[in-house]
């Protein structure tokens, strides 16, 4: 990841102007023990399956990613050219992390993993993303994920 101090002062002065909304941290409901949930991933990596239409700029929809997919067909097509492929292109899971999901499922630590999963492309306005949230909920409840580890990039 690219630090403030390392970028172009024009760049780095834009970001640290944004303004950086806050939420209340307490659960909505509560539910079963984390060894009987199922659980989905939600990333801001701008991850796409191979084929799928890229993430374009100011984009506020996501991404369906199958719980199958090859790690090779996950492409990331984040806009910002500040952000750093690097550590993605090494190992999938620091974006998306598919393979610790599935470790902990074999071990018993979850319940299970999601048959879906999906990805935002994090240099949108997080306001913009209250009506594709509501979708995507609507489709984790179809799937009958009860826990989502949000991995924002």
């Amino acid at each position: 990841m690219v630090r403030l101090a390392d970028m172009p002062r024009s760049s780095g002065d834009h970001l640290a102007a944004l303004v950086c909304p806050s939420y209340d941290t307490a659960p909505w409901v509560t539910g079963p023990p984390l060894n009987q949930r199922r659980v989905a991933i939600i990333s801001t990596a701008g991850l796409q399956v191979r084929g799928d239409r890229p993430f374009g700029l100011g984009a506020d929809d996501y991404r369906v990613i199958p719980g199958n997919t090859p790690g090779a067909d996950l492409i990331m097509s984040h806009v910002s050219t500040n952000f750093d492929r690097s550590g993605f292109q090494q190992d999938l899971n620091i974006a998306f992390p598919i393979d610790r999901l599935r470790e902990m499922a074999a071990d018993g630590e979850i319940g299970s993993v999601a048959d879906f999963h999906y990805s935002f492309m994090g240099a949108t306005d997080p306001n913009l993303y209250e009506g594709p949230a509501r979708r995507l909920a609507d489709l984790l409840k179809k799937d009958n994920v009860d826990a989502a580890l949000l991995v924002p990039i």
